[in-house]
């Protein structure tokens, strides 16, 4: 591939002096200015539109790698964290489309650090997509943001089971990063947590691989680390009336104070931690029998194909399927985009393994929180798996444009 096609994350316009580098700097904006367009460089590919009436990263094909943080905001200053939404948003249409943020790695002042970490020079757009969410703490009176807290950004019930760290939980901001491409995901969190020091500070972070869920109706459906198949139900991103129903918030559930997440969606996180090894000495007609579909198709109890409808009352009572089914929740449905993960060991020879849950819904007391209160009395999974973290999120609507920022109709 030749220099003139080839992908690159820097602009090419570069800065008219560096005095005006170091007067944004004097008023923390340096990271939000730009060079150039934040269009991708011709050929790139691979870059998702940041602006629209949803934020990218919930309908959008779900991407092979995870970079999620959850943070605290450390600055009491409502301006400060309204510029630093500006900021971040500035940044973030740049890094989606492909450039760097700034004036970029280098060619810079040498007497400053550069805007831009410059680890994902060089790479692709790799389909990368960044996706904030409001946690219940950011509506406790520091901001003035008290009676705009939504009915549906419940403080989720303790559920049976849970062993829940603090330390891996909540949070009054969220990014989710999702790319093709590990490093573009880490660059981008890193640049943001950058941007914001000062401000906010990393309260947890989780990397993630794999896929568990598809968005796309015609791809092979996933498997999660037991080796089944997950999300073979998921909303498709191009099944407009489901996410509609079920994902967006909009009508009476965007009234008064919810007003300003017309367009929303709302977003549950949860650490679960497999035991691998157990499930690892566990007959195959146990395991079958605890999801309530065979290992190698997919397909429900009593059926041949993965995408037969399910017979539930053919399954177990406690299997996972039947449990976590529509019809055994009043309908409850969620959209998934969760990832896999491993983190070393947990001491005790053991993989320290499992799944990061991600689910965007309409309404968590509709969606989430039934369904976890079906598996969490009674499901045969439960032998297998543990709850160690969780948060929620209100995610606001998508920036429309260049004059919109990440939150604008929750501050204004």
């Amino acid at each position: 591939m030749s220099e003139a096609t080839s992908p690159s994350r820097r602009a090419v316009i570069g800065w008219g002096g560096a005095g005006l580098a170091l007067g944004a700097a004097a008023v923390g904006g340096a990271a939000a200015l730009t060079r150039g367009d934040t269009a991708p460089a011709a050929g790139a590919g691979g870059a998702v539109p940041f602006h629209g009436p949803h934020q990218a990263g919930i309908a959008t094909p779900v991407q092979d790698r995870l970079h999620f943080a959850a943070f605290d905001v450390t600055t009491k200053d409502r301006a400060e964290l309204v510029q630093l939404l500006k900021d971040w948003t500035r940044a973030a249409e740049r890094l989606t489309a492909g450039a760097e943020v700034g004036a970029g790695a280098y060619g810079g002042l040498p007497e400053a650090p550069p805007d831009d970490t410059g680890e994902a020079l060089g790479l692709k757009p790799s389909r990368l997509t960044l996706t904030i969410g409001f946690g219940p703490s950011l509506f406790d009176g520091r901001f003035g943001l008290e009676d705009r807290r939504p009915g549906a950004l419940v403080d989720l019930p303790r559920f049976p089971g849970d062993d829940l760290d603090p330390a891996r939980s909540g949070g009054d901001l969220c990014v989710q990063a999702c790319a093709d491409d590990p490093q573009v995901a880490v660059h981008a969190i890193r640049n943001l947590a950058r941007i914001g020091f000062g401000g906010v500070a990393v309260r947890w972070s989780q990397l993630g691989f794999g896929k568990t869920s598809s968005t796309t109706p015609d791809a092979q459906t996933p498997r999660n680390l037991f080796g089944f198949k997950d999300g073979t139900r998921n909303v498709a991103g191009t099944d407009t009336a489901r996410l509609d129903a079920h994902v967006w918030v909009s009508g009476k559930d965007a009234e008064g104070p919810a007003a300003w997440m017309d367009g929303g969606s709302y977003l549950v996180a949860r650490r679960i931690r497999m035991n691998v090894e157990t499930w690892d000495r566990t007959s195959l007609a146990e395991q079958e029998d605890v999801f309530g579909r065979d290992k190698r198709e997919g397909a429900p109890v009593g059926r041949t194909k993965e995408h037969d409808e399910p017979f539930l009352k053919a399954m177990k009572p406690d299997s996972h399927v039947r449990l976590a089914h529509p019809d055994t929740n009043r309908g409850a449905t969620m959209l998934r985009r969760g990832y896999s993960f491993t983190d070393g060991t947990d001491g005790l020879g053991r993989l320290e393994a499992g799944l990061f849950f991600l689910a965007y819904q309409r309404d968590v007391r509709t969606g989430f929180v039934p369904v976890q209160t079906s598996l969490a009395r009674a499901d045969a999974l439960n032998e297998y798996v543990r709850h160690v973290g969780s948060a929620v999120f209100a995610v606001p609507p998508g920036v429309r444009d260049r004059e919109d920022w990440w939150g604008r109709a929750l501050f204004t």
